[in-house]
């Protein structure tokens, strides 16, 4: 049976959520949207807030995983990293950084502090 792409990007979310969760992150959302995009996985390592992008590929034709966050992907994360600071109404003086899983051939790579 063919998987559909969103069926695809939750279980590579999920491997993404116990890949962080090994290493030490505490997982605080998954999927948190608003208008303006998405933000795959929202998590505390140590003191820093962390919003991670998740993404996948199954060859290498078009880059590494971790390469296709690009500057318009990184736009629209920063908005809704914004506007999830702003609901959850969090601390002006808490780290933030901006982080990435990749999956290539199913093996994780985790970027901190990416962009």
């Amino acid at each position: 049976m063919k998987i559909n792409n969103r069926q695809l990007g939750t279980k590579w979310e999920k491997a993404a959520v116990d890949f962080l969760r090994d290493q030490g992150y505490i997982i605080l959302e998954k999927n948190y949207r608003c208008r303006a995009g998405e933000i795959d996985i929202i998590a505390r390592d140590a003191d820093i807030l962390c919003f991670v992008e998740v993404k996948y590929r199954k060859s290498c034709k078009y880059g590494s995983a971790v390469e296709a966050v690009g500057a318009s992907k990184q736009r629209i994360i920063r908005f809704v990293a914004r506007d999830y600071l702003f609901r959850r109404r969090v601390n002006v003086n808490t780290q933030c950084r901006f982080d990435v899983v990749g999956f290539d051939f199913g093996e994780p790579t985790l970027i901190k502090n990416a962009f």
